[in-house]
């Protein structure tokens, strides 16, 4: 059976109220997607393309979040929008940068809620040896540990995102959408997560769909990429089969070259801040040693 199906769908995006041309004229927006069809897997997916080629539009319509305005969209067989609140969060659960939070519950008491209330109830073991409970398997992977006493509102846009992530896999939805989930993490940790989320994935039957600007890290991790162009029009298959030189050309814009050259040095930039912070705590510890 199909994991998601897009049958004849229409999606435009409501025009902003004082959003005008040049000439003062409303902006009237165009269709994201139109009488779009397509039928896709499960399994753990990367997405990738150029900001504004549909993909966040794509997961919250798979996941629900979004109604078309014509055709259905059937997440497996299901008409995911029409669900309630809970039904739908069982089926699919959605995790996307900045996302906001008011509440001052302490992380350890939030991932506390979210493994009890899900569909494990608090009762799954770990998936990658056996050992010890999916709580405190995920506080490890995601590097939690130091951050369990805080609130959300006390800890870096990073660190949130790692508990994102363990929520949406405490949670046990039959599918996650996630969508840049990976937004300002150290890259060790990008692979330390995808490493996971991948095995997760396998052990469990869990369909996982992600987007993500990091292309090495999809041609390593993902199984399966749905690849986006301008236009709309979409590619389907094996990193390998999907991330050609000619069509990463064809859906940035760009030589490829430029692409991998803006990949390294994002790393390297990483790698150097990553360096930089590393070298600041030794010489304050050995200052802080030496005052003592």
């Amino acid at each position: 059976m199909n994991f998601i199906e897009f049958n004849d769908v229409t999606f435009t995006y409501p025009p902003v109220d004082g959003d005008t041309d040049a000439d003062g004229n409303a902006i009237v927006p165009r269709p994201v997607f139109e009488h779009f069809t397509a039928t896709l897997p499960g399994g753990f997916v990367s997405l990738v393309g150029p900001n504004g080629s549909g993909k966040s539009t794509f997961m919250l319509l798979a996941s629900g979040r979004l109604v078309s305005e014509s055709g259905k969209v059937l997440l497996m067989g299901k008409d995911i929008s029409a669900m309630t609140g809970e039904a739908k969060n069982m089926y699919a659960s959605v995790i996307y940068q900045n996302m906001e939070f008011e509440t001052q519950d302490k992380v350890a008491d939030l991932l506390s809620q979210v493994f009890s209330c899900g569909t494990h109830q608090g009762k799954k073991t770990g998936i990658l040896d056996g050992t010890k409970s999916l709580l405190d398997e995920t506080i490890d992977v995601f590097e939690l540990s130091a951050v369990l006493s805080h609130t959300l509102t006390g800890i870096s846009k990073g660190e949130i995102q790692r508990v994102l992530l363990a929520f949406s896999i405490l949670y046990g939805s039959v599918s996650i959408f996630m969508d840049e989930p990976l937004f300002a993490m150290e890259y060790a940790q990008k692979e330390k997560a995808l490493s996971y989320l991948r095995e997760y994935c396998k052990k469990t039957g869990t369909t996982i769909y992600i987007s993500m600007h990091e292309l090495d890290l999809t041609k390593r991790f993902a199984e399966k990429v749905l690849l986006f162009y301008p236009n709309r029009d979409m590619s389907f298959g094996t990193p390998d089969e999907v991330l050609t030189d000619a069509d990463l050309e064809k859906a940035y814009g760009v030589p490829v070259a430029m692409l991998k050259k803006g990949e390294e040095y994002t790393l390297r930039d990483l790698n150097e801040t990553s360096k930089s912070i590393s070298d600041m705590n030794r010489l304050l510890d050995e200052k802080e040693k030496a005052s003592h």
